[in-house]
């Protein structure tokens, strides 16, 4: 993130201020209206319920793109049991959590598909750490034992296995973007502030990473760290449950402008929530299905999918099936330079291929696209219609699936799970459910979604 530069004109100090207030009124306003569509209400002894505003700040293009030349300031007006400051940028969403005492600030990437948390760790001279916008934690003798229960909840790595009661627990993780950390396990305080107003400042446990490495073909997050809140023991929420004062339920909102929210908690949830099954046994991830994967509501381009809904993903992986399927869809083609131009149907209109970046399917127009907007019109809707349940169907418009690249062209933002070494995994990605919020809901074992003004 670039430096702000001191402004020193007093009438954008005037303007500012006038902005900022303007903001505070229409968020107050938007805090109202998610109230107001408020269906589902927990009665527990320990509900917390109030408005909290969140300022938060970021370099932002339109579409995700990181732009050090651009500054926008707004407030979230949160209504949850616990409020979580987020941001969105380039390729992830991430929280700011506050870690210590006294308490210090630290971006992590919010991943639904892992449970454990961690941070980058200064423990030592020989820490090798990645490149993140804030200092590392710095451990004071807080490590947790192998003779810990938690301990037995993360995966240890082969060279550091626990072989004694009194020997710290170590961990390490792996990604399927070619991400790792390998550290050890700590206790600190974290600094939550409930939406009543009052501040919380539980001991939790969480990974003290000392080696951090990443070698995907995708730029590694920009980051502290990463918040797992997959369903394992091991998880902030899991270990929140011991001091019940929220329910075992996660939501997030991720605006496809590069704002949005995370919550813990079930004391709201607005109407309109669609809800499916959550698969039982699925190894603590977040699945549902089976599904049908549908073109333009009609055409049946893969069967019998069981997907899971991962935030830490940017993008959607199918396995190789139905990823080459979809990609069929697309047939009425002709080769040029070895790439494959499409039109069919899920492309209405024809563009032609080209070559950019990272993504391996793109096109181009007359002109560079600005938006997804100025292209959306070219592709056709995708559903994922589950099978077991009647009338529910995650929908895929073309903004769900397409990316606009800095160069004004358009990209397929579903990817071939193989590449990830996902085998026969499918994953609902960031770019899947952005302008929705997704609620995972562990005490009843199931999963939803609305449409939702995330910004």
């Amino acid at each position: 993130m670039g430096e702000r530069k001191k402004e020193t004109s007093s009438m954008l100090v005037i303007y500012s201020a006038l902005f900022l207030i303007l903001t505070f009124v229409v968020s107050f306003s938007a805090a109202r209206e998610l109230q107001s569509q408020t269906k589902e209400q927990t009665r527990s002894p320990n509900r917390f319920g109030s408005s909290l505003v969140f300022p938060v700040q970021g370099d932002v293009y339109p579409n995700g793109y990181a732009c050090d030349a651009q500054l926008r300031i707004f407030y979230l007006i949160l209504e949850m049991n616990y409020a979580i400051e987020l941001l969105g940028i380039p390729r992830f969403f991430y929280a700011t959590i506050y870690i210590g005492n006294p308490p210090k600030r630290y971006y992590l990437d919010i991943d639904t598909g892992s449970n454990l948390t961690w941070v980058q760790c200064a423990a030592g001279p020989r820490a090798k750490l990645l490149k993140a916008p804030n200092n590392p934690y710095k451990p004071n003798n807080n490590a947790l034992f192998c003779k810990d229960p938690l301990c037995a909840f993360v995966d240890q790595p082969n060279n550091f296995p626990c072989e004694a009661p009194n020997d710290q627990c170590d961990y390490e993780v792996h990604y399927a973007d070619y991400g790792s950390s390998l550290g050890v396990l700590v206790r600190d305080s974290f600094t939550l502030k409930l939406t009543n107003g009052s501040t919380f400042k539980p001991t939790l446990a969480f990974g003290c990473g000392y080696n951090q490495e990443f070698s995907g073909q995708f730029p590694s997050p920009y980051v502290d760290g990463v918040l797992g809140l997959a369903n394992g023991k091991s998880s902030l929420v899991s270990q929140l449950l011991g001091f019940g004062l929220t329910q075992n339920v996660i939501g997030h909102c991720f605006g496809g402008q590069g704002k949005g929210f995370l919550f813990f908690g079930d004391d709201i949830l607005p109407s309109g929530l669609v809800w499916a099954p959550r698969v039982p046994n699925s190894l603590n991830y977040y699945m549902a299905g089976p599904v049908d994967l549908l073109s333009g509501g009609k055409t049946s381009v893969a069967k019998g999918l069981y997907v899971v809904f991962d935030s830490g993903s940017t993008y959607t992986y199918l396995n190789p099936q139905a990823y080459q399927a979809t990609l069929t869809l697309a047939s009425c083609m002709f080769i040029i330079l070895k790439q494959i131009t499409v039109k069919t149907a899920l492309l209405k209109k024809p563009l032609s291929p080209v070559k950019d970046g990272n993504l391996p399917i793109c096109w181009k127009g007359v002109k560079p696209f600005r938006s997804i907007d100025a292209v959306k019109s070219n592709f056709s809707p995708l559903a994922l219609s589950f099978t077991n349940t009647k009338n529910v169907a995650f929908l895929l418009p073309p903004e769900s699936y397409l990316v606009i690249t800095s160069h004004g062209n358009v990209c397929l933002g579903i990817l071939d799970g193989a590449d990830a070494h996902l085998g026969s995994l499918n994953i609902i990605g960031d770019i899947s459910m952005q302008d929705k919020l997704v609620v995972y809901d562990n005490e009843r074992e199931r999963i939803g979604w609305t449409s939702y003004n995330c910004n």
